[in-house]
C-alpha cells in the first residue's frame, strides 16, 4: 500500500471516482469512471490504466490519467 508521510493513501480508483466539481480535466476522467460498471473502484493506478486501455482510451486520455495520478500522490 502506498503511503504519504506514513499515512496510507486511499486507492487511486476510489480517489478518482470521488472527484466531482473540480472544474478541470480530472472531472471528465472521473465521470467516465463512474459510468463504467467494471471500473476497478479499489484498484491501483495500473488497474485503472488497464481498464481505460480496455475501453479504448486514446493517448491524450492516458496522459491525463498519468497527470491525475500525480494529483492523487500529492494530495
Amino acid at each position: 500500500m502506498l503511503t504519504l508521510a506514513g499515512q496510507p493513501l486511499e486507492p487511486f480508483g476510489t480517489w478518482l471516482m470521488a472527484q466531482k466539481g473540480r472544474g478541470d480535466w480530472i472531472d471528465g476522467i472521473a465521470a467516465v469512471a463512474r459510468q463504467d460498471p467494471l471500473f476497478p473502484k479499489s484498484g491501483d493506478f495500473d488497474a485503472v490504466r488497464k481498464r481505460m486501455e480496455e475501453k479504448g482510451a486514446d493517448g491524450d486520455a492516458l496522459e491525463a490519467l498519468e497527470s491525475a495520478e500525480m494529483h492523487w500522490l500529492t494530495q
